[in-house]
């Protein structure tokens, strides 16, 4: 016969004993995603992050968790949340919004994994010794952005033959963006007889009195240039291209799902999978030195047709047969 004494103990032991073992449990690895912009706009980008990470094993909420750290396009605040990422000890941080979010990342830590999202060249940023071989702590996604400006004014001027004078706007905040755009998009302009008129934004109101001066110079077409800033302001822009009826190339195709004309560029949201499977790969013992950096290949051209009927136009039998995507 056990005594009462006895079986008290037996079943505190009992009880004990899960709770020590899942004490004994690893813990769920944390993923720190860096981004300059905020949440709202990026949905499909976040989904394709997720599918990325689900496709080498890992769920989030089930055996992952990430800690997301938005700079909500105040680009100075990207040391501070980087170096908070170091602080909490995350597994890996993944960088997502170009250099400024891969650059902040890279000073707060020499050590812990870095996954990134660029268009700009990784080796020239300083970012990784190369591209087969990145050695030191940081890999992730090469896509090209800022190196097909010269086949968007191409196709702007095929779309618009008649155009001769083209805004480019550029935000003045992010000068590696800026200066690139404006270096490239010059040379481009010079080859295929375009004359170019650099606008200036890096606010709400600087957005709208951009197009105000579009307007009253009378530019025939828009460039966009790649910035995340202008992707989270994608429907003000797009907004006022279509209000002011000029016809505008954007840096995205998400501007094009929202009512934008024409977007050329590389795939952007199978860059952010790319990256969620990289820091996948990294959770399961990858160093970030031996996996290559992944450079996008696919270059997608969207339309939307009824914009284009909208601003008064009819888009070129050869551009529509050349689209990836026509949107009616």
């Amino acid at each position: 016969m056990i005594r009462r004494r006895e079986f008290i103990t037996l079943l505190g032991g009992a009880a004990a004993w899960p709770l020590s073992a899942r004490a004994q449990q690893p813990a769920m690895p944390v993923i720190g995603l860096l981004d300059q912009r905020s949440p709202d706009e990026l949905g499909d980008r976040l989904r394709k992050f997720r599918q990325g990470l689900r496709d080498t094993g890992f769920v989030e909420g089930q055996n992952v968790a990430i800690d997301y750290h938005w700079a909500d396009n105040k680009i100075d605040r990207l040391p501070e949340l980087a170096a908070d990422l170091v602080r909490r000890q995350v597994a890996v941080i993944a960088a997502t919004s170009g250099f400024g979010p891969a650059l902040a990342a890279k000073t707060a830590t020499t050590t812990m994994p870095i996954v990134f999202v660029i268009a700009q060249d990784p080796v020239s940023l300083g970012l990784v010794e190369s591209l087969a071989r990145p050695g030191g702590n940081m890999t992730g996604i090469n896509f090209f952005s800022g190196e097909v400006t010269t086949k968007r004014l191409e196709l702007l001027r095929e779309l618009i033959p008649a155009a001769t004078r083209v805004a480019v706007l550029i935000n003045p905040a992010n000068a590696m963006y800026a200066e690139t755009t404006v270096r490239e998009t010059e040379a481009a302009a010079r080859a295929i007889g375009l004359q170019i008129q650099i606008l200036k934004a890096n606010t709400i109101g600087e957005i709208n009195a951009a197009f105000a001066t579009l307007e009253r110079e009378k530019l025939d077409a828009l460039f966009v240039g790649g910035d995340p800033f202008f992707n989270s302001r994608r429907t003000q822009l797009v907004h006022l291209a279509t209000r002011h009826a000029v016809p505008a190339s954007f840096p995205a195709r998400d501007y094009v799902e929202a009512g934008g004309l024409i977007s050329y560029v590389a795939n952007i949201a199978g860059a952010w999978r790319d990256a969620g499977s990289y820091v996948g790969r990294i959770l399961k013992g990858y160093k970030p030195a031996d996996l290559p950096i992944v450079q996008s290949s696919k270059f997608e051209l969207v339309i939307n047709a009824q914009t284009a009927t909208m601003l008064g136009f009819t888009v070129p039998p050869q551009l529509l047969a050349i689209a990836d995507e026509v949107i009616e």
